[in-house]
């Protein structure tokens, strides 16, 4: 699993959290909480071991996951963009005044699903699902033009039998015209 903790806070008060794994992602998840400055938004990631802390803080809301070094930058955040505002559509203003936990027996499966998804499900990264497509559509014009080419190929093979046909032709015609004068000069001999 790529994304393996998330937590969402107001300053350093948790208001719901989720492991998928037994690590003490949760302690340093709160160290980290701590010493975030609480006036600015800001998009940052920590580094920990194999680990990767991702911290999205937005109006005072504070989402937070752990994911693997693998995962790289793109999916943690866009799973933080994701979080913070399902979080705020589903709480508004109050979870600005909501107490540590509140949310967290709702929230928390919420964060379950969405790690699953963001980890496991190939659809969750748009750009991964888009170069997807670019690539069918690459192979697929690839195909075409191999088969334009080989049309072509076809096709001078043919012009070229053309011509062929036609220098024969022109010959015939040639030879034709010769042996029917032969033929005309010897009947006038015999006349």
């Amino acid at each position: 699993m790529a994304i393996l903790y998330a937590l969402v806070a107001r300053g350093s008060v948790v208001l719901a959290e989720f492991s998928a794994t037994q690590t003490n992602a949760s302690v340093i998840a709160r160290q980290i909480l701590e010493k975030i400055p609480g006036t600015n938004d800001s998009h940052v990631s920590y580094s920990q071991d194999r680990y990767i802390f991702h911290v999205k803080r937005t109006d005072g809301i504070t989402v937070l996951c752990v994911a693997d070094d693998t995962a790289g930058r793109r999916i943690p955040f866009v799973f933080l963009e994701d979080i913070h505002g399902r979080f705020v559509k589903t709480y508004g203003r109050a979870c600005h005044t909501a107490l540590a936990y509140a949310m967290n027996d709702e929230f928390s499966r919420v964060l379950s699903q969405q790690m699953d998804y963001y980890s496991n499900d190939p659809n969750a990264d748009r750009m991964n699902r888009i170069r997807g497509e670019m690539n069918q559509v690459r192979n697929v014009m690839i195909e075409n033009i191999d088969k334009v080419l080989e049309r072509g190929d076809r096709l001078e093979l043919l012009v070229d039998k053309t011509a062929n046909m036609q220098n024969k032709t022109i010959r015939f015609r040639k030879q034709a015209r010769r042996f029917r004068n032969t033929a005309w000069w010897r009947n006038v001999k015999l006349m």
